[in-house]
């Protein structure tokens, strides 16, 4: 588990995927490619965090997007529904291809779904995208409690500027 994790258990690597220091185990090293695509393709990405949270890997492994219908996604900088990447075995050309294609059909986007494996997420810093992570598994969760209520409702237009507007007021 990632909060058993000593500092000795960790690699730096290049985004090439030299190992800098540590040591990775080959079973890291082929998601290295999954992460460098997110940095190369985009420079406001610092952080890149991939986890099969169980939520949100449901709508992976249903190969749907998770539709933008709660406020923390608006707030957590996720303000469209998480696409899917087409499935490939991760960190092979066909995973890397299609989460480069995904990317540049959604701009703006901040987290992927791979499609039958998890979540891929990405933000300006850990923290930043911890908080995404957090809000897009208790996303999918509640879009899937909402389904047996007969489906969630789309949140209504306007929502994103409204809560934009809000957050500057309270940081003021």
């Amino acid at each position: 588990m990632v909060r058993d994790l000593r500092p000795e258990q960790l690699a730096t690597v290049t985004l090439g995927g030299d190992v800098v220091d540590g040591e990775l185990e080959p079973e890291n090293a082929e998601i290295i490619r999954m992460h460098s695509v997110i940095y190369n393709t985009r420079d406001d990405i610092a952080a890149v965090i991939h986890t099969p949270s169980p939520a949100a890997t449901a709508f992976a492994l249903a190969n749907l997007p998770l539709p933008c219908r709660t406020e923390p996604l608006l707030r957590f900088g996720q303000a469209q529904p998480v696409p899917v990447v087409p499935w490939g075995p991760r960190g092979s050309d066909v995973s890397v291809k299609g989460i480069t294609q995904v990317l540049a059909e959604n701009a703006g986007t901040n987290a992927v779904l791979l499609g039958n494996h998890g979540l891929l997420a990405f933000g300006a810093d850990p923290v930043a995208t911890g908080r995404l992570v957090i809000a897009i598994e208790e996303s999918a969760a509640a879009e899937l409690a909402a389904a047996a209520l007969g489906g969630a409702a789309d949140l209504p237009s306007g929502a994103l500027d409204a809560v934009q507007a809000g957050m500057k007021t309270q940081r003021h």
